[in-house]
């Protein structure tokens, strides 16, 4: 049996099986940090005769016990009369939680002889009860709680941050590299929205478990991992369905996003035209609508007949018919944007001026381009969906025919990633009909990533999606004064009509402009 007492030494809680059995669930355990325990500790009988096994200390630790006591019973049986049962108490061991700077040494407040065990739990020398009874718990939880303190103290902890604790599962259809760039990025994302990751876990599957993602172990250790470290927030390396949310929230005790979510968070940061916060607002929307669940009263419904009786429209409904009701306002914002910017494309086709999409995956240096072509002032950092609203500029390239000068619009579009979501992808395609009307399009690729190849047909794949198929595209490799000899040479020889420039340095930026002034001229004599 297992009795859960506070610090006031109340039973709060008695379960029959083991400590791993009757653990407290992580939602229903009170809220502390990296700095703290729950203040809650298990006193637990055995019939062996054996220190508490490492079942027993994992459960200790994902609920962050003040500690665990394993009483020690022997020589249990039943009288002859069925009187009750007879048995005495051999020992017992007290094992708690050790603060990591303090794991090569015995803290201040451990038992006498204690060991460390796996580096994250001390455990006593076999007690008697009467050694037991004598021992000062609150001095010792005291005195763990100040190491644990000072220890979230000195890693300086920016409280607006997330702790986040990345998790990554690769599948058989997964090269290990494709892996290891799929969590680089990630990870990356999270920078970029403002969390510090901690830590990443990864798991090789031959495929995803319907309940968890990962399986039943590795949920243990993320959750175990997660209040080790003190994080807030797990993200996973591949959207997640809503069940699959409540499962792991359920069982870690924080939480729980993908992919999706933390770009769809970036997209909220980085809007900011009303265009760009009306299109982030619709993906958000219809991306969180399927995701609403009930909690406590299952949902019910008003009318008359079986199946339709009951307490009434629940609050879930009503959030439910409200967003139902945003989403439809919004998208036909969105189609009155459509049809606006669709009437100013109409008007500079009209003028005859052609135009240039700028496309290429996140961070590639599109908007620095726009900026040294044309003297623009967008913003520019080394940051993932740095800018998303389309930027509009006049360039004079040379002209094709007698040497003159000839003026193109070129548009600076959102930047496209591996696997866009696809509530974004319906959210802006008012801003990827900018791609699609365009004449042609001129599609960079940062060179100095690792990944270059993966991040061309990651783009492709997007414009091979669009409704309209897009023009020619002229394909330009950016960053070449941070790439090696043998990086420049495979791309050339990869890409033989393609130009190679720095937009930051502002290199190859004249041969760049002769070859738009080709493409373009391709373009028109193929309308």
């Amino acid at each position: 049996m297992c009795a859960y007492l506070n610090r006031r030494g109340q039973v709060i809680r008695v379960g029959v099986g083991t400590p791993r059995q009757t653990q407290i669930p992580p939602m229903e355990l009170p809220r502390y940090g990296a700095e703290r325990l729950s203040g809650i500790r298990c006193i637990a009988t055995h019939l062996k005769a054996e220190p508490p096994n490492e079942a027993a200390l994992t459960a200790m630790a994902m609920q962050r016990l003040d500690a665990l006591v394993v009483i020690n019973i022997t020589g249990t049986g039943f009288t002859r009369r069925g009187g009750g049962a007879t048995g005495y108490v051999k020992e017992a061991y007290v094992a708690h939680l050790v603060p990591q700077d303090a794991r090569t040494l015995i803290p201040s407040g451990a038992f006498s002889g204690s060991k460390v065990q796996s580096g994250s739990w001390s455990i006593s020398p076999p007690l008697d009860l009467d050694d037991l009874a004598q021992q000062d718990f609150i001095d010792l939880v005291e005195g763990l709680e100040e190491e644990f303190r000072r220890e979230f103290v000195a890693q300086e902890v920016d409280a607006d941050h997330d702790r986040v604790l990345i998790v990554g599962v690769m599948t058989d259809d997964m090269s290990a590299q494709q892996f290891q760039d799929t969590l680089a990025e990630l990870a990356r994302l999270v920078d970029t929205a403002g969390g510090d990751v901690l830590q990443t876990i990864q798991q090789k599957r031959s495929r995803i478990h319907p309940q968890t993602v990962i399986g039943e172990g590795k949920v243990q250790e993320v959750a175990l991992t997660a209040q080790t470290l003190g994080c807030n927030l797990v993200v996973f390396d591949r959207d997640l369905s809503p069940a699959q949310v409540r499962n792991l929230e359920a069982q870690i005790g924080i939480r729980v996003v993908d992919r999706t979510e933390v770009i769809l968070d970036i997209f909220a940061q980085r809007a900011q035209s009303g265009a760009g916060k009306l299109q982030v607002e619709l993906a958000q929307l219809e991306y969180m609508l399927p995701r609403l669940t009930g909690r406590g009263q299952a949902m019910s419904r008003l009318g008359g007949g079986i199946g339709t009786r009951g307490p009434g429209e629940t609050k879930l409904e009503t959030e439910r018919r409200a967003i139902q009701r945003r989403i439809s306002r919004l998208q036909q914002e969105v189609n009155q944007l459509q049809a606006h910017r669709s009437r100013l494309r109409q008007r500079r086709q009209h003028r005859e001026v052609p135009s240039v999409a700028l496309v290429g995956y996140t961070n590639a240096g599109k908007s620095t381009l726009l900026n040294a072509l044309t003297n623009a002032e967008v913003y520019t950092a080394d940051q993932l969906f740095a800018t998303l609203d389309p930027t509009t500029r006049r360039l004079v390239i040379p002209g094709a025919e007698n040497g003159e000068t000839q003026e193109i619009l070129i548009t600076d579009t959102v930047g496209f990633i591996h696997e866009l979501p696809a509530s974004l992808m319906d959210a802006f395609r008012a801003t990827l009909e900018e791609v699609t009307e365009a004449d042609a399009l001129l599609h960079l690729v940062d060179l100095s990533h690792p990944a270059w190849l993966s991040h061309i047909r990651s783009v492709r794949e997007i414009l091979a999606q669009m409704p309209v198929t897009p023009g020619p595209a002229l394909v330009a490799f950016n960053k070449i004064d941070q790439v090696d000899s043998q990086t420049l040479a495979l791309a050339q020889e990869e890409f033989p009509l393609a130009v190679f420039i720095s937009a930051s340095q502002r290199l190859g930026l004249e041969t760049l402009r002769l070859r738009l002034s080709q493409l373009i001229q391709y373009a028109v004599d193929s309308h």
